[in-house]
């Protein structure tokens, strides 16, 4: 795996090693991955039907084989952001379309919202909307409390990924985010976007599983209300990792394709302009 070195990651507090994975040619995508790490939903599925596109996959600070520990807390996704930024110029990718899946979700919204200058689209899957996040509570608490209660197969990726015992560490770290993130609204905005998601100008595609067990039941209601013109697909068949799931990676490609394919052209469009 190549990397880049960052001089001074605000995730990492310091230094910090990026680790990426690159396959295909083409327009750049960067896939954000969500917050138990890149391989626990890999992009077995996407190597063909995207290889038409330059795509990297950075380990954020804090996962896989990039630097550890990272600063986890309320600000952890305004971190990744920056520390996206930050990869990107180390690369020199200035126009990129984001993918982002749950966390990576997130981060990739949130940088469209600051620097939409930067994307040519962003793909939204498994989003999160809301700050509380009340039906997963417990499932946070888990994550602080027990991270072996997730099973053999959960925990053996996430031991080969980002090694033993700090893997456990890292679901700690990531469920105490969450839970922190949840006393951090104070009776304020209920959303992670403090009310700005509404001010999204790059085009939008979120794919959504209907059957996601992270998703509260008002929050896709609300992302339509603040983004009335927004592509929303939600994949019947779909639980938190659409784009990996045996139910339903097939039509996640095709909504994927359709989209990267679309927003694909603008660079050509730009060019033939100049």
């Amino acid at each position: 795996m190549p990397l880049v070195t960052l001089r001074d990651s605000p995730l990492a507090g310091g230094p910090a090693e990026i680790y990426y994975r690159e396959f295909g040619s083409g327009v750049p995508v960067i896939f954000l991955h969500g917050g138990w790490g890149y391989e626990i939903y890999p992009l077995d599925e996407q190597a063909q039907t995207i290889k038409d596109f330059r795509v990297l996959i950075p380990d954020r600070s804090g996962y896989g084989r990039s630097t550890k520990p990272a600063i986890f807390g309320p600000d952890l996704h305004q971190r990744g952001v920056e520390e996206t930024l930050l990869f990107l110029d180390a690369l020199n990718v200035r126009q990129c379309i984001l993918w982002g899946h749950s966390d990576g979700a997130v981060i990739a919204a949130m940088l469209g919202i600051s620097q939409p200058q930067r994307c040519l689209g962003l793909v939204l899957e498994a989003f999160h909307f809301d700050r509380e996040k009340v039906s997963s509570r417990s499932f946070f608490q888990s994550m602080v409390s027990e991270p072996e209660c997730f099973g053999p197969r959960v925990t053996d990726i996430l031991k080969k990924e980002h090694g033993d015992p700090y893997w456990s560490q890292l679901l700690r770290s990531e469920g105490q985010a969450w839970l922190d993130i949840a006393r951090s609204s104070n009776g304020g905005a209920p959303d992670l976007f403090d009310g700005r998601l509404s001010d999204l100008r790059v085009p939008a595609e979120f794919i959504h599983g209907a059957q996601d067990p992270r998703t509260e039941a008002w929050e896709l209601e609300a992302i339509r209300g603040d983004l009335p013109n927004t592509h929303m697909q939600v994949i019947a068949s779909g639980g938190h990792s659409p784009h990996s799931e045996a139910a339903s990676w097939k039509e996640f490609n095709h909504h994927l394709k359709s989209a990267l394919t679309r927003w694909s052209n603008v660079p050509k469009a730009l060019d033939r302009q100049r």
